[in-house]
């Protein structure tokens, strides 16, 4: 009998709250060295990850590195028991983590990576000028559509930007190319647009500058060929190379998240359980849109660990 493959899953932006991770850090000395660490490295995440506050936690500079911290803290733990997956990926900055998973960058590279590459994408465009929906109910191209007529009829950009799947696209750009864009989504039948609670547009044409300055820190940090293979959101294809993993991070930014063919990627390799570590489940409710028969699991609680340490165990 052949078994299902393993995939593990990092979350990105949007997922983090006050005290994520902290009782599995309390417990687990692994995932509280990681946290030591990002504190030593960038002093006062562990208590803005622990404690707050959350308007704090929430500004792009202290959210990008305190989830890459909080995966990473799940990881090591998991790690350290002997669990190895047979693929991994993240969901835009989570994308991130998977690659310390995997071996492609150390923990410390990482997060000075990340915590520039919040700084550029904040630095492309100023606070109040871009905005976030997502469009749920609506077809891929007619979304595409719809960002294409707002575009034209405001001068200014809208495109999608995460492909999640289970009717779910959300699109980014410019403020009034977006409320332009979710108008039109309503009247070609969307069932309903959110304006989300972010202030820099990411994965659209308005974040090629911060592209253009992440490819110059990811050129500083070293190297290594991945251990596992990396399904990346720029091309939902995996690489174990570390040049290709490096230039699917400098397109990312500019370019959609394809989460849903991610998903579809590595269930047709084989994988039948699908395990989000870190705070959240966005990821795991995302994927059980997409593959009802997978088994989802995740972890930031003690609970949770024992349970997904238990059902790699069952799988041997």
């Amino acid at each position: 009998m052949i078994m299902p493959k393993i995939a593990w899953l990092f979350p990105g932006q949007g997922s983090q709250t006050v005290g994520m991770c902290r009782a599995l850090a309390e417990r687990e000395p692994a995932a509280m060295a990681v946290f030591d660490e990002a504190d030593r490295l960038l002093p006062g995440l562990k208590a803005r990850c622990f404690s707050g506050p959350a308007e704090e936690l929430n500004l792009t500079e202290w959210t990008q590195p305190a989830l890459l911290t909080a995966g990473a803290a799940v990881w090591q733990t998991l790690h350290r028991r002997g669990l190895r997956p047979d693929l991994v990926a993240g969901h835009s900055l989570g994308e991130y983590t998977a690659l310390v998973a995997a071996g492609a960058l150390s923990f410390e590279a990482a997060l000075r990576v990340v915590r520039q590459r919040a700084l550029f994408m904040q630095d492309a465009v100023p606070q109040g000028l871009g905005l976030m929906a997502a469009v749920l109910g609506l077809e891929e191209e007619a979304v595409r559509r719809v960002c294409r007529a707002a575009a034209a009829a405001t001068g200014s950009v809208v495109a999608p930007a995460n492909l999640n799947g289970g009717g779910q696209i959300v699109i980014a750009g410019g403020k009034a190319a977006v409320e332009a864009a979710a108008g039109l989504a309503k009247q070609e039948g969307a069932r309903r647009v959110v304006m989300l609670p972010v202030s820099v547009p990411s994965h659209c044409p308005l974040m090629e500058p911060a592209g253009r300055r992440l490819r110059e820190e990811l050129d500083r940090v070293t190297w290594h060929d991945l251990s596992v293979p990396l399904v990346t959101n720029v091309d939902a294809e995996p690489v174990r190379a570390a040049g290709a993993a490096k230039e699917a991070l400098v397109r990312q930014l500019a370019n959609p998240v394809r989460w849903e063919a991610s998903i579809l990627r590595m269930t047709a390799d084989g994988v039948g359980m699908f395990v989000e570590l870190g705070p959240g489940r966005v990821l795991t409710g995302l994927v059980k849109r997409i593959v009802k028969e997978a088994r989802l699991l995740s972890v930031e609680r003690p609970e949770e660990m024992d349970a997904v340490v238990q059902a790699c165990s069952e799988r041997g």
